[in-house]
């Protein structure tokens, strides 16, 4: 079995962040999500919205890896996430469903605000990965916690495109919007000066 943690600082509110995390795939800086479709989706008498999700990936592991357990270029994944609104959390729960009599990762993130900066968000994320019946598993293991390390810095890279995508459409939407203002006022002045 091998642990893998880290942590990191978002330089966005924890609603800015969160809210990219959940518009986050698919991206073009991390592509091995390919699908992702909404099991349920409910808030809960305590205010958490709850939601259950299944998320198609390609994990990217070495050739050797897949060929050596048989695994297909699709995998599965089940994720179980809570937004509190009040404590401003937003936790992720992952757990693989392909393979998962030999491999299992189980992912845990938390996005909540830095404790000396609200207007910062801070990550924290860990994966346990064990590797069972197969030769070599600590290697395998190592290698697999390689991979979800070089995917967590791509992951960030993500969330911050999405950020900048989100902050750009907001500033098309508010361009658009002065737009439609500024027809219908020198509309109204046209037709003003007309009767």
């Amino acid at each position: 079995m091998k642990i893998w943690t880290s942590e990191h600082t978002f330089q966005h509110p924890w609603e800015t962040v969160a809210k990219a995390a959940w518009q986050k795939y698919p991206n073009p800086l991390n592509p091995s999500v390919t699908g992702i479709d909404v099991v349920d989706r409910h808030v809960d008498q305590n205010g958490i919205l709850q939601t259950k999700r299944v998320l198609s990936t390609s994990w990217g592991l070495p050739a050797w890896v897949t060929s050596l357990v048989g695994m297909d270029k699709d995998c599965y994944a089940y994720e179980k996430s809570e937004v509190d609104p009040k404590k401003k959390t937003l936790t992720l729960k992952t757990k693989n469903l392909t393979f998962c009599n030999l491999l299992t990762i189980d992912e845990f993130l938390v996005y909540s605000p830095h404790p000396e900066d609200k207007t910062r968000t801070q990550l924290k994320q860990e994966a346990i990965v064990k590797v069972k019946g197969v030769p070599l598993s600590s290697y395998m293991e190592a290698k697999v916690t390689d991979t979800i390390s070089k995917n967590a810095n791509k992951g960030r890279q993500a969330m911050e495109w999405v950020i900048d995508h989100l902050k750009n459409e907001c500033k098309d939407l508010r361009l658009e919007a002065q737009k439609c203002m500024d027809k219908m006022v020198a509309q109204g002045a046209t037709s003003k000066a007309t009767s």
